[in-house]
Formats: structure tokens, sequence, C-alpha cells
């Protein structure tokens, strides 16, 4: 251990919490709809598993669980008058989903517990001034009903009533799925957490990108998560005869909308910290023979502020007038969700970047600090407390894929410095 380090852990005790990480990912990666791959969504059996799976390996330590009004797993040990330092990240998946993105931090906070609590009993072995609480929470994706942070938005008090009438795609609404899984949709409220009851909310969480792999750089604190709009398009034209439609007589929608695509992909890469991406492309009627009449699409646009981010979506939408005008095509969109950043408080980056020097060398380098492209629960949890989060270096950036990666050395390193950080939090004023 360096001369900076609080932790009283010896490092056989960290490598095995690594592996004991690394096991459970692989024991959650069973938990699926899909037999052939990794699929978990809201409030669905596999949801009710992996809480159950949860509650039980926090009961392991002696913490105090429940399922909250939203269907959140969580898990409380310490003083239970004292305001709590929350830990966490989302048990759900993507479709096809890998196994680590979430479900890593969720269990790394477990075995932070582990190594600070006196064995047996409910103390500190280094006394802290608040308690802990895990949270595994339940639709940070938003793959079933088409909007993310339902479960942290709801800890948060921000929860919409507008959201009960969102269906998934078998019609079923998100107040019957409610019903159906056993949690009440007026009680919705209650799980929420008021600002004093809480002194922070720190994460750690797979990179789901490249840089830390491309530094060659196991770990880095967080400065923002990245603020997002998404946005459904439609382009209309007219659908007509494939053989029998000279070319100046053609309204191609699909055209357009591929140029307009393209033009997502060069007016965003041109500029700092702005990405652009259509992930889905539908084209209508969809015969062989038939030029497309209508396609929709969708864009999802994230920057590091909010500004830089809507004064490209301006660019885009004079774009896409222009493309439409020159083809004699109409367009149209709407915003299906908008997140502002979330700065990470300093305070919280302080003691990441404390703790992330205490798994280094003496005289490292201090440890890096980039901003998250990819949104997290604690884009909601800002509402509330202050947010801090730990990036885990993740091999070739693959997420959101099942070759997505991360190895059991970094997540040694990744427990150790959340660990450091806590207790550094543990320093200061509540």
């Amino acid at each position: 251990m360096t001369a900076a380090s609080l932790l009283r852990a010896a490092p056989d005790d960290i490598a095995a919490a690594a592996r004991r990480v690394m096991a459970r990912c692989e024991e959650l990666a069973r938990v699926s709809a899909d037999a052939a791959s990794i699929e978990r969504v809201y409030l669905s059996p596999e949801h009710a598993r992996v809480n159950r799976l949860a509650a039980e390996w926090m009961r392991e330590l002696g913490m105090r669980t429940w399922q909250d009004a939203a269907g959140n797993q969580v898990g409380r040990i310490g003083d239970p008058a004292a305001p709590a330092l929350m830990l966490g990240s989302h048990l759900d998946t993507v479709l096809d989903a890998g196994r680590y993105d979430g479900i890593a931090g969720v269990l790394m906070a477990l075995e932070v517990v582990r190594l600070l609590r006196v064995p047996a009993g409910e103390g500190w072995t280094v006394p802290l001034p608040f308690a802990i609480e895990v949270v595994a929470f339940s639709d940070e994706e938003g793959t079933r009903f088409g909007k993310a942070l339902l479960g942290s938005s709801a800890v948060a008090g921000t929860w919409n009533d507008a959201w009960w009438e969102l269906a998934d795609a078998d019609g079923v609404s998100l107040r019957r799925a409610f019903l159906e899984f056993g949690l009440d949709p007026a009680r919705v409220g209650e799980a929420a957490r008021r600002p004093d009851e809480l002194v922070g909310y720190l994460e750690a969480h797979i990179e789901q990108g490249p840089e830390l792999d491309r530094a060659g750089e196991p770990l880095a604190v967080v400065s923002s998560i990245a603020s997002a709009r998404r946005f459904q398009l439609v382009v209309e034209g007219e659908a007509r005869h494939a053989g029998g439609t000279p070319y100046d007589m053609r309204r191609d929608a699909l055209l357009g909308a591929s140029e307009a695509a393209l033009a997502v992909e060069r007016i965003c890469s041109a500029e700092h910290h702005i990405v652009g991406t259509v992930g889905r492309f539908e084209a209508f009627p969809g015969a062989v023979n038939v030029i497309p009449g209508e396609v929709q699409f969708s864009l999802d646009l994230r920057g590091e502020f909010d500004g830089e981010r809507d004064r490209v979506w301006d660019a885009l939408a004079r774009e896409l007038d222009d493309i439409m005008g020159r083809r004699g095509l109409r367009w149209r969109s709407r915003e299906v969700h908008s997140a502002p950043a979330v700065f990470c408080a300093p305070l919280l980056q302080d003691v990441v970047a404390g703790g992330i020097r205490a798994t280094l060398p003496p005289r490292s380098d201090a440890p890096p600090v980039i901003f998250s492209r990819a949104g997290h629960d604690g884009m909601s949890l800002g509402a509330v407390t202050d947010v801090g989060m730990l990036f885990l270096r993740n091999p070739d950036g693959v997420s959101h894929h099942p070759d997505e990666s991360v190895s059991a050395d970094d997540v040694a390193h990744g427990i150790r410095a959340l660990a450091e950080a806590v207790l550094l939090r543990g320093r200061e004023r509540v």
C-alpha cells in the first residue's frame, strides 16, 4: 500500500473481492429472457430474479434490504439515523448485452461494504459519519418502455405521471407492468429520497469507449455525464412504381433520409465532444419494387455541454431543411428524451482522484479525468444529491455488446479506489 492509503485491507482480500465480482457477473449473465444472449428488462421475471440475488448478497454483508416502490433493490448498513452515502449502478440490460455495464458497479459497491465493515457488526473498520446504501437501479437502459433512467428518476423524485402510458412492444403499459410485478403505481413517490437523507452518490462503471484503453490507464475520474437529446424523425416523399417512375419525378424518402444520416456524421464529427448517432432506420412501404414514400429514423445527440449540443441540433435542422427542399421531401421530428449535462461535484471528483492515487505507485502522474459520453443513473441522482463517478478501463471500448470486457486486475484496482474514496469522503463534514 502507498502512504496515502486509508484502507485496512490486505491485497489478497482485494483480489478475492475482484474474483467474486467477476464470478457474480457471470452468474447474473445467466439470468436472461433469451437463452442465447443477455436480456434483462424492467419489471420482467428476470428483473425480479436479479433483485432477489442482490438482496441475498446484501444480507450476507449484514445490510438491511428492501425493494423500493419503483422496483430498485436497496441495501443499507450503518447508523439508522445518519444520512447515507449511496453507491450503486444498474442491473437491467440492453438487448444482446454484455456482462459488465452497470452490473460491475453494483457488485463492486457490495465489495466496498465488505472491505469497510467490522465483521459480524454494523460498525466500520475506520469510523464513518454516514451510513452506506447500495442501490441496484432497475431501469437505466430504457430497453422495454423506451424511457431511460426510470428507476433512478423515482429515487430522485422526478417521476413523471405521463410515463404511465408508455407501452412496450407487446402493448403492455408501464402502469400494467407495475401491477403485474407487484408494485403499486400510486405509491411510486415513496421511492423518492430527500437531499438531507444523502451525502452523495458514487458509481463505478466501465468506460463505454476506448479512451482509457488507448492511454494505458486502468481508472479515471469522471468530470461530467454528457447531455443528451433523442429524436424520432420522419421523412415523407411519394411511393411510386420503381420501374415506371423516371428520376426527375422521384421523391425518394430513403435517399433524403440517407443524406440526412450522412449529414449527422459530417456535422457532429467536425465538433468537439459532440456525438450523433442514427440507430434505427426503417423505410415504408418496404417493397423491393416500390420507391420508399416514408422513412422513420432515430437520432441520439450527446455533448459535454448543453449549449453546444443544442447548437448542433439547430445546425442539423437547417441542413435537413436544405436536403429535403432540394429533393421535394418533407420532414418532421419529435423529441423523445432530453437530459442536461450533469457535472460531478468537485468534492466527489477530489475523493475519487484520491482513491485512484492510493492505488498508484508513489510520484505517479495525476489520474486521468474524462467526461462520460454515455448516460448513467447519476444523471437522475444529480437532482437530489452530489454525484461522483469512477471509470474502469474497457478493452477496445466495446459496450452494449456481448464482447464487452473488463479485467479482474482493473476491477481490483477499482474496488480499492472506490473504498478509498468512501473513506476520504468520510473525512469531510457531512
